[in-house]
């Protein structure tokens, strides 16, 4: 059945009479159409939210935690709900986001409702005799949120949490491929009594409506999660009102696997690292570095376990991966993996679409893994972002160093030891925002998430990203009512 949903602007639902199909991409079948906005409805929903943003900042922080624990209660409610609308317009596992996806969007909510009121900063001290010195964090105002299709909900929270517990007012713009949930959490924080204006919802395509948000001189900050080149551009169209930026960008990560490893440990940590999600999330395990004396046994046993991966209908409780966003991202995964087939590469495992008739109508693609590649070859430096790993081996821990660092980006990498000193000198020499050591993907609400290099700057989640989201002001108070200061050579 086919849902209309529309836009969500000063408290209310704006229908633009103007529509786009949402399509769920694991059978093809048209699930939602939506109100495409235009660079009117942007304004009116920045000046919404500017409108909106004394109040909201004035609130006391106790009071932003009440509503925005009331939502978050609210979600928990409609958790089932929720996960099954996620799945239906990304095409992940329904077990994916009743256990994941919705759960953690929840937590990481309650988290920023906690932390804005725990909120750190320096003691106040007398630096200059007869001053006293104190800093303030406070809202910049007005911020444009622009999230990815990847993780609709969970990435939408990470952005809306911090900004609006740090008193900021918001207007996001989820990507039009996978907007439903971000509209129905706007419905719950509409229910749970967040005001008119403080959340603002534009739905539309990035080139007219994101552009303009990023543009627009009464937006303070840009928070984008996507791909390293759309980074760039929203970097040079914010220069003009300079912009604060907060970016978390594209991943290769490393997954580096030491002979005295648990090689047990390490294929299974390989496949959830690599194919969650069907291998579309920027921490994804995507270059599997193995020391050379292992390389042979490693490739083997791995191709064994990644020939067992369930690969179904996402709405299937036994399905493990499931389709990709679209079909045009299907055919550009596809893309990758011919062309490195063409320039010498082989594929070990998958490197096709199923053939199973119950996924014919579904943008699905195989688990692949993808040897005998160079590491200087396009598989292996760009960002496939679909279900490709690729395995190389290497000979020294300096190797294995070099080959980690070896690309633009520097998102996160794991590292496979049981050598405690091993993994600290790895952990340190990585070039990567998050390193994990014998694990891969794992993450948490009170700890930071952002990269290094071409993979952005800025932290999601933990108090990091609350900080992200405020800006410091020194207050000097003189404290003795002097009129002739100390250093005053005017008399």
């Amino acid at each position: 059945m086919v849902k209309r949903y529309t836009s969500y602007i000063d408290g209310k639902w704006v229908d633009t009479k103007r529509t786009f199909t949402v399509i769920n991409p694991a059978t093809g079948d048209v699930i939602a159409e939506v109100s495409k906005c235009g660079t009117e409805e942007l304004g009116r929903a920045v000046c919404s939210a500017k409108q909106a943003f004394p109040a909201w900042a004035d609130l006391g922080p106790g009071e932003r935690a009440a509503l925005l624990n009331k939502w978050a209660d609210i979600l928990e409610r409609r958790a089932p709900e929720f996960a099954e609308l996620e799945t239906r317009q990304t095409g992940k596992p329904i077990i994916m986001t009743e256990t994941f996806d919705i759960p953690f969007s929840i937590d990481n909510l309650r988290f920023f409702a906690s932390a804005a009121r725990v909120l750190p900063g320096m003691a106040t001290m007398e630096y200059v005799p007869g001053h006293q010195s104190s800093i303030r964090r406070e809202p910049l105002g007005v911020i444009g949120l622009i999230s990815p299709w990847n993780y609709p909900m969970n990435m939408g929270v990470w952005k809306l949490g911090p900004a609006l517990a740090a008193g900021n007012t918001v207007v996001i713009k989820p990507s039009s491929i996978t907007p439903l949930t971000t509209l129905e959490m706007a419905r719950a924080a509409e229910e749970a009594g967040i005001p008119a204006g403080v959340l603002n919802v534009i739905t539309g395509p990035g080139q007219t409506v994101g552009d303009a948000l990023v543009r627009h001189p009464d937006v303070r900050m840009i928070s984008l999660t996507g791909d390293t080149e759309t980074g760039k551009r929203i970097m040079t169209q914010a220069a003009s009102t300079v912009k604060k930026l907060h970016l978390e960008l594209g991943g290769k990560a490393p997954f580096v696997i030491f002979a005295d490893a648990d090689i047990e440990a390490a294929i299974q940590g390989a496949a959830m690292g690599g194919f969650i999600n069907s291998g579309q999330d920027c921490t994804a395990a995507t270059r599997i570095y193995v020391e050379a004396s292992i390389y042979e046994e490693f490739v083997q046993r791995f191709v064994n376990r990644i020939e067992r991966v369930r690969v179904g209908l996402p709405m299937n409780r036994q399905t493990e991966m499931g389709s990709l966003i679209s079909f045009d991202h299907r055919d550009k995964v596809e893309g990758y993996v011919q062309r490195a087939v063409a320039n010498g590469a082989k594929i070990a495992a998958g490197g096709k679409r199923p053939e199973h008739p119950d996924l014919a109508n579904g943008a699905y693609f195989l688990p692949t893994v993808i040897v005998n590649a160079t590491q200087d070859s396009e598989i292996v430096q760009q960002e496939v972002f679909g279900p490709v790993l690729v395995v190389l081996p290497f000979e020294t821990e300096e190797q294995a160093v070099e080959l980690a660092n070896d690309t633009p980006f520097g998102l996160a990498a794991s590292v496979w030891t049981k050598d405690v000193f091993k993994a600290n000198r790895m952990s340190a020499k990585i070039q990567a925002g998050t390193v994990w050591i014998n694990d891969h993907i794992t993450i948490v609400s009170e700890m930071p998430h952002g990269g290094y290099k071409q993979s952005g700057f800025g932290k999601d989640m933990s108090i990091y990203a609350l900080e992200d989201y405020t800006q410091i002001k020194h207050v000097m108070i003189e404290m003795n009512g002097k009129v002739y200061k100390d250093w005053h050579y005017m008399r």
